[in-house]
């Protein structure tokens, strides 16, 4: 899919040398080798006005990045950003001001969320500098391709519905 044309988005966020938050990039690295063709993955760092760029044009936008809700490490959530507010403190590990929650909020206000904009957060466990995924977390982003290739197969969660997985 071309930028600006339609299309499905999947964008994994995060950093790759702080350990859980690199969990977004390592589903979009899973995601770009089992997904149609037709759907383009990105991999970006989680700054919103890039965000917002990226997905110019975008019919549908999978969002996937590290979440910190005080929730058991590997917790899943799904959040539809048509159906609520996306809550500014789960994504506060991001080193931008201007982050996942902040452009999606923004582009709301703008009017320019794409006609469907899911967000997975994924529970993190630790975030120093390091390499390599908590187990806990490894496992949930397995789980978060396996749901990601569903949504992009069935849409089996209606418009509007949020889910703690």
């Amino acid at each position: 899919m071309p930028p600006g044309k339609g299309g499905t988005l999947i964008i994994g966020l995060g950093n790759q040398y702080r350990r859980d938050d690199a969990v977004g990039l390592v589903v979009a690295r899973n995601l770009r080798e089992a997904a149609p063709e037709h759907v383009r993955v990105l991999e970006e760092s989680g700054e919103g006005t890039a965000l917002m760029d990226s997905w110019q044009g975008a019919d549908t936008v999978i969002l996937i990045d590290a979440l910190d809700s005080g929730a058991k490490p590997g917790t899943l959530r799904r959040l539809d950003a048509h159906g609520q507010p996306i809550p500014t403190g789960f994504f506060h590990y991001s080193t931008h001001a201007f982050g996942v929650a902040e452009a999606i909020e923004l582009a709301r206000v703008l009017g320019q969320l794409p006609p469907r904009l899911i967000v997975y957060g994924i529970e993190g466990k630790t975030f120093e500098a390091g390499l390599g995924l908590s187990p806990e977390v490894e496992k949930a982003a397995q789980e978060v391709v396996e749901r990601v290739l569903g949504d992009l197969c069935c849409h089996p969660h209606p418009p509007g519905v949020s889910a703690l997985i």
